[in-house]
């Protein structure tokens, strides 16, 4: 046993200190990057924020929506080769830049990629996904699919330490995937006692990916627009949404009528009531660690992405950044002990 006595911090423990700025307008941000990838010749240029591989997050109605903003969609695993098949027929022309195939890393989950990428080789990224990327099986999973798609970009994760990281991109992942227990219905920080505070595992986890080639993907933990800006200052080249993308139109999930108010439900991926739906139950040997939530009905995603990108924009310009890649050289960071006045709350 051992203690580490660095101090670690979350979102809510930071503000970014605004900065001179030539700025006239949020309408000068650029909010477009350009990414070269580690072991994928493919490059790609979009907004950096994704939409989480969870089936009442990552749909096909929600890439959809997304892509008109150009903004990215990790689609969750569970849709079968068939409703592949349908979503891609009428798909918009492009939309393959957007999006991801992911996986976890059974047999099963490999064979119904391997079926997806067969029928649709246009495809370019995988998303291989799970709780605990500690495990030797899944660096070595990781190394089988780099081998199988020496060309595809590989998004992996999750990890929160820089080591895990170097050796998840040196197995041939491009991108990584940051957070442990962050999430809004994840519960594994109290089943298990195991995370890392946010904001810390990123700028740790950056500086181990960017020394390498790599990208990182700030996954959890960001409840409003400014944590969103938080995790790019920090040194995010993505940030992944779930609970801020859920409760919409396109987020799929059963309405529910309550008191005469329409509720989406929303789920982690290691929850009950996921597993009850995706594969007969909670196996005995393990424990539910996500929470079952209903979500006020919010309407279309597409005035949220306004608002997300219009707060983004907005800290740009308080720092004097021109484009979102110049956001973590002008973010310093002031340790706080409040963050908004909550005199009037909704």
């Amino acid at each position: 046993m051992r203690i580490e006595y660095d101090i670690k911090l979350g979102f809510k423990d930071v503000m970014i200190r605004p900065k001179r700025s030539t700025l006239k307008s949020r309408s000068e941000v650029d909010l477009n990057r350009n990414f070269k990838f580690l072991h994928s010749p493919f490059s790609w240029e979009g907004i950096p924020i994704m939409a989480a591989n969870m089936d009442t997050v990552g749909t096909f109605d929600m890439a959809t929506a997304l892509f008109q903003k150009k903004v990215f969609t990790a689609i969750h695993k569970h849709y079968s080769l068939n409703e592949w098949n349908q979503f891609l027929y009428k798909a918009p022309k492009g939309i393959e830049d957007y999006i991801a195939v992911s996986t976890g890393i059974s047999k099963k989950d490999f064979e119904n990629l391997s079926a997806i990428l067969k029928t649709h080789p246009h495809l370019k990224f995988i998303c291989i996904d799970v709780a605990n990327g500690y495990s030797e099986y899944f660096a070595n999973f990781v190394k089988k699919t780099r081998k199988q798609y020496p060309k595809k970009v590989i998004i992996a994760g999750n990890v929160v330490t820089g080591e895990m990281v170097e050796e998840l991109l040196l197995s041939g992942a491009d991108i990584i995937k940051v957070g442990i227990g962050p999430g809004s219905v994840c519960t594994t920080r109290v089943k298990t006692g195991v995370g890392y505070p946010q904001l810390s595992a990123i700028i740790e986890c950056a500086d181990a990916a960017h020394g390498l080639g790599g990208q990182i993907i700030s996954d959890g933990g960001c409840s409003i627009s400014g944590d969103i800006a938080k995790a790019f200052g920090a040194g995010a080249d993505f940030v992944m949404l779930g609970g801020m993308l859920a409760g919409h139109e396109e987020s799929g999930g059963d309405i529910i009528n309550k008191n005469g108010k329409p509720y989406r439900k929303f789920y982690g991926m290691s929850s009950s009531t996921a597993m009850d739906k995706h594969v007969g139950g909670v196996a005995e040997y393990r424990a539910s660690e996500g929470k079952t939530v209903e979500v006020p009905y919010r309407g279309p995603v597409e005035n949220t992405i306004q608002d997300i990108l219009g707060g983004l924009r907005s800290t740009c310009t308080y720092v004097g950044a021109h484009r979102l890649k110049e956001l973590t050289k002008r973010t310093t960071f002031i340790r706080v002990a409040e963050q908004e006045n909550k005199v009037y709350t909704k």
